[in-house]
């Protein structure tokens, strides 16, 4: 069964060649992970990595063989430099080699994700001074999951670097950590140090874990399959509409936010059920972003693997907030527009990143003039209701295909009426969306994601029972792909 992105997002490299990917929401993930399983639990710990190494480069050669070979190539370099940097104790010697481990694995991810990006660019601005000059492009097949496993290698060198682990013994135990097919194609980011430790030592796997593995597999295929694929259903129509009008924009907008979140988040749950269920405990990389109260409280919760990575291996390294007022806000600015092109080789992500990184920017310098206590409830959901707001038009930005669209979208807003037509869209949503809605709220309020696991055993079957049926219901069964597949 074909992966399917959805229609309207146009981008510059090849899609990956055709196979048979193993998506989550799949039966042929299901039969992979039970054989995998069954023989994981009557191995030894050496036995399993071998295993689960081997399983893993299977798991990702049915996207594509040819991907195989960019990860080899990724892995076998950061993993020598590895071991340089743990021969070498002469500062500039040190220096110089990670220098070239980072310039490496940026060059390689740039091959991959960016030749065609920056070379039409290139040509566009050379005619906008009437210059035609023809440049190349190529038509290169971009490898799934690129720019996760690439940013999780470097860390492992750069950690090396900082002196804050020892290079790996084993390069089987570096490959596994790389290729860990749960978290390999979308993440969570590890740090290196931290599932090498998972992986060099015996794990034991509880009925704690057991349990918390398969309710956290539920809630992601819950969110995949009943809310992210139905939305998208609208959302697609509604970008790929001929005009636009604001409540269409809107509604558009609203879908677009659960969607990609359900999505994400929804991989991420499956991810970490799944390693749990082998005794690896992988980082949380969602916390209820849309209940944050501010920029800054946003990037605490989305993406918690990618937006800790570049504060601390990009924006720490540029200075953070050590060089003055001014250069901090410009570390901000710079972060965030890297992190908007890391997402994709299109302007759109780099408006998206500049976007957020003015939202941070703003939000810093008026930081000294707001209440400290927060102005009680009222201020939080005001504060609240306003973050969401500013993160709805975000989201705008990173959905549209190309500026003209965005422009377009953007003055359709301003006729924006709540009319019969945008409260029939939301409650369509709430339809879909209630049993998400009803659980964050009790997760914010008790500070417990796994509170679900907490509840009386009558308690927690109506809830598991109601998520199955929503998923036999109205689950989409066509297998469509996790958009940060794309990225």
């Amino acid at each position: 069964m074909l992966a399917r992105f959805p229609e309207g997002w146009q981008w510059s490299l090849e899609a990956p060649g055709e196979g048979a990917p193993m998506l989550f929401n799949t039966l042929e993930f299901a039969v992979f992970f039970a054989v995998v399983l069954a023989l994981y639990h009557k191995m030894s710990h050496r036995a399993q990595n071998a295993m689960l190494l081997v399983a893993s480069y299977f798991f990702y050669a049915c996207w594509d063989w040819r991907f195989v070979s960019a990860i080899w190539i990724s892995t076998a370099v950061d993993y020598y430099v590895g071991v340089l940097l743990g021969r070498t104790e002469e500062p500039r010697k040190r220096k110089t080699i990670v220098f070239w481990s980072v310039l490496f694995n940026l060059g390689f991810l740039g091959f991959f994700k960016y030749f065609n990006f920056f070379a039409g660019s290139l040509h566009d601005v050379l005619l906008s001074f009437g210059v035609n000059v023809h440049v190349s492009t190529l038509n290169v097949v971009l490898p799934v999951g690129i720019s996760f496993y690439t940013f999780q290698s470097m860390s492992y060198t750069l950690d090396i670097y900082r002196r804050e682990m020892e290079p790996v013994k084993h390069f089987s135990d570096f490959a596994l950590s790389v290729a860990f097919f749960p978290h390999m194609v979308a993440g969570p980011i590890q740090r290196a140090r931290s599932l090498i430790d998972q992986v060099e030592h015996p794990r034991t796997t509880t009925r704690e874990d057991l349990a918390d593995g398969c309710h956290l597999i539920l809630w992601g295929l819950f969110k995949k399959m009943v809310i992210a694929d139905t939305m998208s259903l609208d959302v697609d129509r509604a970008f790929a509409a001929a005009s636009y009008d604001g409540t269409g924009v809107v509604l558009a907008a609203l879908g677009f936010a659960l969607q990609i979140y359900c999505d994400f988040s929804g991989y991420t749950d499956i991810a970490r059920g799944a390693s749990r269920l082998m005794g690896f405990n992988l980082m949380l990389n969602f916390n209820l972003p849309y209940f944050a109260r501010n920029p800054q409280d946003f990037w605490r919760r989305w993406h918690i693997s990618l937006s800790t990575w570049l504060r601390d291996y990009l924006y720490v390294s540029l200075g953070g907030n050590r060089r003055g007022e001014a250069r901090t806000y410009v570390n901000l600015l710079l972060t965030m527009v890297l992190g908007g092109l890391w997402h994709g080789a299109s302007w759109t992500f780099v408006i998206w990143g500049f976007y957020h990184g003015t939202l941070l920017c703003v939000h810093r310098a008026a930081s000294r003039y707001l209440p400290k206590s927060g102005g009680g409830w009222i201020g939080a959901v005001i504060s609240t209701g306003a973050m969401f707001a500013f993160t709805l038009y975000g989201w705008l930005i990173f959905r549209c295909t190309d500026a003209g669209q965005l422009w377009k979208m953007t003055v359709a807003l301003a006729n924006f009426r709540p009319d019969g037509e945008f409260i029939r869209g939301v409650a369509k949503m709430l339809f879909y969306c209630w049993p998400l809605v009803l659980i964050q709220f009790i997760q914010f309020r008790t500070g417990d994601l796994l509170i679900v696991r907490r509840w009386p055993v009558v308690a927690q079957a109506v809830f598991y029972l109601v998520c199955f049926y929503y998923i036999v219901l109205f689950g989409q069964f066509d297998a469509q792909s996790f958009i940060y597949f794309q990225f």
